[in-house]
């Protein structure tokens, strides 16, 4: 390996590795080897399934109040293919992937990118540990990760009245079936949501989570604490500190 090559990638992963076999491996598609067993694959595979825990540990440890349902949005939104050929974009990882002679100079799919992208942690937590893997992740992914969770949190209406009541009140919102209509199978449900003495306006769903969702949102209408804008979207105020 050459010693330039060597030092310009670690500058842009920013770690030193102990077993550089690791990082040309990391870096080498299957195009540029003569054995399978060379290329980036397998540390593709292990990569990715470091990078998942990664997130999913760091969206659990720091928004404890999401629900299963929230962090696996957040998951869905930054732990992606996408998202990998955009952060690969980023580090400039094409500059140092090393390819077979007939997809140099051509513009590469941002697939091959991403999987080497993925490789790499695979590459840091094999060389480094979990910590050295987790260091990168959050690096790169930081403000994907802050980003998906602010539109999960604004998305969850209750989670987000719940924060508005105890700020205000200093008390949780209760939330009050007024009526149920249909048949068992499919029925329609009415739900006001009831906070430091005042009912809000109701909202009719299709079950009690979407009722209690929709209402949350009313509320938090009728608080001045969601807006709706030109576009339609939904746009929520910062909630301060007491």
């Amino acid at each position: 390996m050459e010693n330039e090559w060597i030092e310009l990638t670690e500058q842009i992963i920013g770690y030193s590795f102990n077993k550089k076999a690791l990082l040309e491996q990391a870096l080498s598609h299957s195009s540029a080897v003569n054995n399978r067993d060379q290329s980036n694959e397998r540390l593709e595979f292990l990569g990715d399934a470091v990078l998942g825990f990664i997130v999913c540990n760091e969206t659990y440890q720091r928004f404890p109040d999401f629900e299963e349902g929230d962090m696996t949005k957040v998951k869905s939104a930054v732990v992606s293919r996408k998202v990998c050929a955009e952060v690969a974009e980023e580090l400039d990882l094409n500059r140092v992937l090393r390819v077979g002679k007939g997809m140099i100079g051509s513009s590469l799919p941002g697939s091959v990118s991403g999987a080497a992208y993925e490789a790499i942690i695979g590459a840091l937590y094999l060389d480094g540990g979990f910590q050295s893997a987790q260091e990168f992740v959050l690096r790169t992914l930081n403000d994907r990760i802050a980003e998906a969770a602010c539109s999960t949190h604004q998305d969850n209406y209750k989670s987000v009245l719940q924060q508005v009541g105890q700020k205000i009140a200093g008390s949780a919102p209760s939330y009050i079936v007024l009526d149920e209509q249909g048949p068992d199978h499919a029925k329609c449900f009415e739900i006001c949501v009831e906070l430091n003495g005042n009912r809000h306006a109701s909202q009719w769903g299709s079950s009690k989570k979407q009722a209690e969702q929709l209402a949350a949102l009313e509320a938090l209408k009728e608080l001045e604490y969601a807006i709706e804008n030109d576009k339609g979207h939904i746009e929520i105020k910062e909630i301060q500190g007491e």
